[in-house]
């Protein structure tokens, strides 16, 4: 559809001033024409009183100011779309497209931002079929000031479980769709680097485990400087495994971990890790040493997945009964805290704080919130690696009312791995439910009142990336700002042999 209209120019005599000025009218004149067209929509023959099909679902979602654009995929049969975004009943602007693919360029993005913070913002989609326009429902997305931290680090691997060809840390600006590596296992060998972690959201604290080849270790940026250090002693377990910063940044809580792998013959299940032996330990990264509670390294229990509460003077873990491997089905995790003085370095004794063996559940991976008032785990049916059961959910636990609900966050697949930004605002976590084998990060906006709102996936450019893409995003952590690495920046110790940790 479009409109036909004539500019008819008439030069009269007059001054260089009076001729800028009757420019720049008519000139003002087109643009508002122009705009007019632009904004003719189509009549409807036929109203659709339901949403239309979107993928990814970018419907009813609350989102940050600052997230990069939610491009979509209308998923319907029709042969032409015109997708028309709306501020308070106005028309900001609309997108035509044949095959359905709605593509927002960063100027319409940031202007329907910008007018929709503090409110909502409509999307109202039109369709063509055999010359009838059909108008679906309107849905709404409600866009927050509270702004998510710019840059989210993820590993990128295949989703095995015995091979890998290519793996690598990335980081993907959630302001735009730039991505770029940190590090890749080419600068070690082809080996693994795995279990990146940061103090408190930030980017200049960091460290990751680089296993196998010359170069293993576990690097420590911190202080604008790289190390790498052999966490394996004579009196303990193994190198270091799950980590955990302190949020002093003087300390990290590791766990020690004689890890198996057992694979089933159901379909439905593919393969189950799990712990023989576990145990948490201190590292002092100022000393390079590490220390050993004992009562955080029992011969009764699998004491593992250790993280701080905000304030550094409690850890909180997980525990389970030891058994042996053939009744791994019977392992159940509990959620355990132990009082911790970071002066004398010294821990109290254990408190147990959710028992869900009892009722036939297991916890893993618990995150406390920045506020200290909320902690949230993963609960499956047993065991601990959580990414392989398709019944895992995240469960949220009111540390003052110790109030346990299960938030709308979960779908019928594993939804596992997740990290709080740093403000407690916001939650990044892993998810299966678009196919059951690919781990991909969602979002969610966490409200004052201790409410999660309907997650939705990391955006990318082309909507439909996260279904060709064959790599899993494991562990996603969000980080205030760039980390300023790159693979080039681990040149100079990626062959140098560790710095073996002390026991204390």
């Amino acid at each position: 559809m479009a409109l036909h209209f004539g500019i008819t120019f008439i030069f009269i005599e007059m001054g260089k001033g009076e001729r800028y000025i009757l420019f720049e009218v008519v000139w003002g004149l087109m643009i508002l024409l122009f705009s007019a067209c632009q904004q003719q929509l189509p009549k409807a023959d036929v109203r659709i009183d339901r949403i239309p099909q979107l993928f990814p679902d970018y419907a009813e979602v609350t989102i940050p100011e600052n997230i990069a654009p939610l491009n979509f995929q209308i998923q319907e049969d029709y042969d032409e779309f015109i997708a028309c975004f709306f501020v308070e009943k106005e028309l900001l602007f609309s997108i035509h497209s044949n095959s359905g693919k709605i593509e927002l360029d960063m100027k319409q993005w940031k202007q329907l931002a910008a007018k929709s913070t503090g409110g909502k913002y409509s999307v109202e989609i039109l369709a063509r079929k055999e010359g009838r326009w059909a108008r679906f429902q309107q849905f709404e997305n409600r866009v927050v000031a509270d702004r998510i931290d710019s840059y989210l680090v993820y590993r990128l691997i295949e989703p095995g479980f015995e091979t890998w060809k290519s793996m690598g840390i990335y980081q993907r600006c959630l302001e735009n769709f730039e991505e770029s590596p940190i590090i890749t296992n080419e600068v070690n060998h082809g080996g693994c680097v795995n279990c990146h972690s940061f103090r408190m959201n930030d980017p200049d604290n960091m460290l990751f485990h680089m296993r196998g080849g010359s170069g293993a270790g576990t690097v420590f940026w911190q202080e604008q400087e790289l190390s790498k250090v052999e966490t394996k002693t004579a009196k303990t377990l193994s190198s270091a495994v799950y980590p955990a910063w302190h949020p002093g940044g003087d300390f990290v809580a590791f766990s020690v971990n004689n890890i198996v792998q057992s694979f089933h013959a159901l379909p439905e299940k593919q393969v189950e890790v799990l712990d023989t032996l576990s145990d948490l330990v201190l590292y002092d990264t100022r000393k390079q040493a590490i220390s050993q509670p004992k009562q955080l390294a029992t011969k009764e229990l699998l004491e593992t997945f250790p993280t701080w509460a905000p304030d550094g003077k409690t850890l909180f873990y997980c525990a389970a009964k030891a058994l042996p491997p053939d009744q791994y089905d019977e392992i159940r995790y509990d959620l355990y805290r132990v009082a911790f003085d970071p002066e004398s370095r010294q821990f109290g004794q254990p408190e147990l704080m959710v028992n869900a063996a009892d009722s036939g559940k297991s916890i893993s991976f618990p995150r406390v919130s920045p506020d200290g008032g909320y902690l949230v785990y993963c609960q499956s049916d047993y065991g601990n690696f959580s990414i392989w059961h398709c019944e895992s959910d995240l469960i949220l636990l009111d540390l003052a009312t110790k109030e346990i609900s299960r938030p709308e966050l979960n779908s019928a697949q594993a939804d596992s791995y997740h990290s709080w930004s740093s403000t407690g605002r916001w939650m990044v976590f892993s998810s299966r439910r678009q196919d059951g084998l690919y781990t991909r990060s969602y979002i969610a906006f966490f409200d004052k009142v201790g409410k999660f709102h309907k997650p939705f996936l990391l955006p990318f450019k082309d909507p439909l990336f996260s279904q060709k893409f064959t790599k899993a995003f494991n562990v996603p952590e969000l980080v205030k700002s760039k980390v300023q690495l790159d693979p080039r920046s681990f040149e100079p110790i990626r062959d140098k042999e560790a710095t073996p940790a002390l026991f204390r």
